[in-house]
């Protein structure tokens, strides 16, 4: 499958180092401020998306001269930047898998709010498609049903956080649950693949999966 990458505004210093050294292809969308750092790397954004309002006048004028397109939304509105950009991605580049980058590494509430995102509505149908690529860290986002995944290098933990309601099972991890009964959000934080795969199940809701580093 395809990929298209979204990289947000976040600080570059939490990008995964393939992206710092420009090394990933394929379509990209920006968001606010991301627009002008994938300019700046010489990328010219397919979709420049987000109010603006992290940019001065003169950055603007740069990343409108630079984008393919670009959709510039009513600081007043009902989604975020981070929302647009998965829904410019989700609707323009349909069968792609979708990366965010630069999601973290800023203020508390947006990271937050772009972990939660994929609980609204307008998100929902993306969520199968949707990673969150930082240099420490990839979210994945699952929907009820068995599901396996494959361990990623560099990455030692395994975190499962279900974000509502679900009775969870972890098969072959570390440390394993049996039709555990989760009645709000939490995490299991700390778990460590036992070889390349991970294989789990859960019944309702939505189940956050993260690998990461130190």
């Amino acid at each position: 499958m395809n990929t298209v990458n979204v990289v947000v505004g976040g600080p570059v210093q939490f990008w995964p180092s393939n992206l710092q050294d420009n090394q990933i292809s394929g379509p990209f969308v920006g968001v606010d401020r991301g627009s002008l750092r994938l300019i700046k790397m010489g990328i010219r954004p397919d979709y420049a998306v987000g109010d603006f309002d992290s940019v001065s006048d003169e950055e603007f004028k740069l990343i409108s001269q630079n984008a393919k397109k670009v959709i510039r939304v009513d600081p007043v509105k009902d989604e975020t930047d981070t929302e647009l950009g998965v829904m410019t991605a989700g609707e323009h580049f349909a069968s792609s898998e979708i990366d965010v980058y630069g999601f973290s590494g800023g203020r508390l509430d947006h990271l937050l709010t772009n972990l939660l995102m994929v609980l609204k509505p307008n998100i929902k149908p993306y969520l199968e498609r949707l990673k969150l690529i930082d240099s420490q860290n990839q979210v994945r986002y699952f929907l009820p049903g068995s599901h396996q995944i494959e361990k990623i290098n560099e990455m030692k933990y395994l975190d499962f956080c279900p974000l509502t309601a679900m009775h969870l099972t972890l098969n072959d991890e570390r440390y394993q649950l049996n039709h555990k009964w989760v009645s709000q959000p939490t995490s299991y934080s700390s778990n460590e693949f036992i070889g390349d795969k991970a294989s789990f199940s859960f019944d309702d809701g939505v189940l956050m999966v993260i690998q990461s580093r130190d």
